[in-house]
């Protein structure tokens, strides 16, 4: 039957973090007690205020219809003052916002309108796994700049001037990063974006979906640098640092020409996004923000707890994520090891042993352009997190 399908689906992976989501939730369904450490999901409620303006929105009874294409009106004047305000983005106004359905969708937006067959996207890698599907499925080519552990898994601006030529079209990275939780300085962001503005093509996307959960004290913007509003596409959303992953609004704050471009694109593929969901948002980003703040310092403190507990495994190297919730370990030293018959030869031996023999799902790191490591979420409790860690433990000592 799969001739019957296109080229591109055959040809796209599956999402690994979803993949193994999924493998997580059938062995749970059979009775199993799975610690699932795999998605990027909050465990916590979002927040009664965010509830609240939902349910006014259903009982006031005008957001039922088709919301505009780049969302309502209010809403993209709230989130250019945002970023105005707090992310030093001066230029920002609601003509420049695009509001999407989810991040995702917003960053698909922006490839299916910028990239032409053979352009070329350098991404910073690590990288979140749907970056270079993505990127292939609008035409282009992915090119990947390796950070190492050695330097928070950050790669630098010298990397990315030698990897650009005269394909280069854009550059993607995410900071906080997914997977790894490193946050580029702002010292690093001038030198990436002193790289950029050598060439007059090239445009930054900057992914800052994590932002609201930063450990460092300064979340800093690319787009808020001389010259760079115009080169930049600034993507956030509401999933993570209010915990709305389930109501799926993103956005973009990009140049005139880009955001007419998706809002055009959008308004053949989805049209404006969930009228109530968008009401939400609104009440999210100019409302309280005291519910994400605490649950950025539930976040920093599962971060500790987790850091203890994985430099206790023998054999585990990890860096000391910054911001977003995960940990992205090596693993390798365990490559080509057996605990009885089974035999591990790479990181998705690495997850599915653990799977196995110890219920805990992570994910592997070859889908985020790093076969050495694993990523593990510390969205989960902080019960769920110490027995995770103890039995993960216990399985990796009968490793040899």
């Amino acid at each position: 039957m799969n001739s019957i399908l296109s080229d591109r689906i055959n040809q796209m992976e599956e999402s690994a973090t979803l993949a193994m989501a999924k493998k997580a939730r059938e062995l749970k369904s059979q009775g199993i007690d799975i610690i699932s450490l795999s998605l990027g999901e909050p465990d916590f409620k979002t927040p009664l205020h965010i509830q609240q303006a939902a349910k006014d929105a259903i009982d006031e009874g005008k957001y039922f219809a088709y919301p505009p294409v780049a969302g309502y009106q209010d809403l993209r004047e709230a989130i250019a003052k945002k970023l105005r305000d707090q992310n030093n983005i001066v230029d920002a106004k609601a003509e420049n916002i695009v509001v999407s359905t989810g991040a995702k969708h917003s960053i698909a937006n922006v490839f299916m309108c910028m990239l032409n067959e053979g352009d070329e996207v350098v991404i910073f890698s690590p990288y979140w796994v749907s970056y270079a599907e993505i990127i292939k499925l609008a035409g282009g080519v992915p090119v990947l700049i390796e950070g190492g552990i050695e330097n928070n898994f950050k790669a630098t601006a010298a990397q990315l001037e030698a990897a650009i030529t005269d394909r280069t079209k854009a550059v993607i990275y995410s900071s906080p990063c997914n997977p790894t939780g490193s946050v580029f300085s702002k010292d690093e962001l001038i030198a990436i974006a002193e790289v950029v503005q050598k060439r007059s093509d090239i445009y930054v996307i900057a992914d800052e979906i994590y932002e609201l959960i930063n450990f460092t004290g300064e979340h800093f913007s690319i787009g808020s640098l001389p010259g760079m509003f115009e080169r930049t596409i600034t993507v956030n959303g509401f999933s993570k640092g209010y915990a709305m992953t389930g109501w799926r609004v993103g956005y973009i704050c990009a140049p005139l020409f880009i955001a007419k471009a998706c809002e055009k694109m959008q308004g053949q593929f989805t049209s404006g996004g969930t009228g109530i969901a968008q009401r939400a948002a609104l009440a999210a980003i100019a409302g309280d923000q005291t519910p994400s703040a605490e649950m950025e310092k539930a976040y920093l403190k599962r971060r500790d707890l987790v850091l203890k507990g994985l430099q206790a495994i023998p054999g585990i190297e990890t860096h000391i994520p910054e911001g977003a919730f995960y940990f992205f370990p090596d693993v390798s030293s365990f490559f080509g090891k057996k605990a009885g018959d089974f035999v591990i030869s790479n990181a998705d031996d690495f997850c599915i042993y653990l799977l196995e023999k110890a219920n805990v799902s992570l994910v592997t790191g070859e889908a985020f352009g790093a076969p050495k490591c694993v990523r593990i979420s510390y969205a989960a409790s902080e019960e769920e997190l110490t027995e995770a860690l103890r039995r993960l433990s216990l399985a990796l000592g009968q490793v040899s």
